[in-house]
């Protein structure tokens, strides 16, 4: 799959990947770091916190492992946060090694700098097995498509595939009510995705859907919580 990606820079400076054959990139032209903290970090893992302050750990599905960003941020935030996150990740189409040890991420933020070694470890991590990379940190990466996947009670759905235009089949229904259906009360479903057969879609799993602001360069962005 590697001949049909290739790494682009984002106006943030960092990279992200472009899909020759979907004609699709991993993020947003506008930034691939600044989208990743806006959508699930800030509207994810600290808005999850502000509701639910105590409770530990915090279990956190992702849809599209990719890059390995939103996992690394992940880690970081528990790290920094000192709360203990179980990250159960899925992607049938991991990148080769020849491609994710290029990517700049680890340079965009200084002050979170000395968190490096783990994005490597995110990648060289054995697929479908947990794995424990920190002391806040246990994951379960799997190379398999949503359709397949065994799901977990979770807090946090960090809901990161291809978009519908270009990858339906994740976003159908049938598959977010899977998905829905392991959300523990509280939890929160955060995706980049604004359009509205989603939301539609999620207000009729019975989630309290919000339309929010989008990162630079996109106007808007979806999240719903369970009740």
């Amino acid at each position: 799959m590697s001949d049909k990606l290739r790494i682009i820079t984002t106006d943030d400076g960092s990279h992200s990947i472009y899909h020759e054959e979907l004609k699709e990139t991993y993020h947003s032209f506008h930034g691939a770091f600044r989208e990743t903290i806006h959508v699930y970090m800030l509207y994810g893992m600290d808005s999850w916190l502000m509701r639910n302050p105590t409770k530990r750990p915090i279990r956190i599905f992702e849809v599209g492992f990719g890059t390995g960003l939103t996992a690394w941020l992940t880690l970081v935030w528990a790290e920094q946060n000192q709360i203990p996150v179980l990250y159960h990740t899925i992607e049938p189409f991991p990148l080769s090694e020849e491609i994710y040890s290029r990517l700049n991420y680890i340079e965009q933020d200084h002050s979170i700098w000395h968190y490096h070694k783990y994005f490597k470890a995110l990648h060289d991590a054995p697929w479908n097995e947990g794995v424990i990379l920190s002391e806040y940190f246990n994951m379960k990466k799997e190379n398999i498509k949503l359709e397949d996947a065994q799901l977990y009670p979770t807090d946090v759905v960090f809901f990161d595939a291809f978009a519908p235009k270009k990858q339906p089949d994740v976003w159908k229904k049938e598959l977010l009510g899977n998905v829905v259906e392991v959300m523990n009360p509280g939890a929160v479903f955060t995706t980049y995705c604004a359009v509205g057969k989603l939301r539609r879609d999620l207000k009729d799993l019975a989630l309290e859907v919000e339309i929010l602001p989008g990162p630079l360069g996109k106007k808007e962005m979806t999240r719903a919580w369970k009740k």
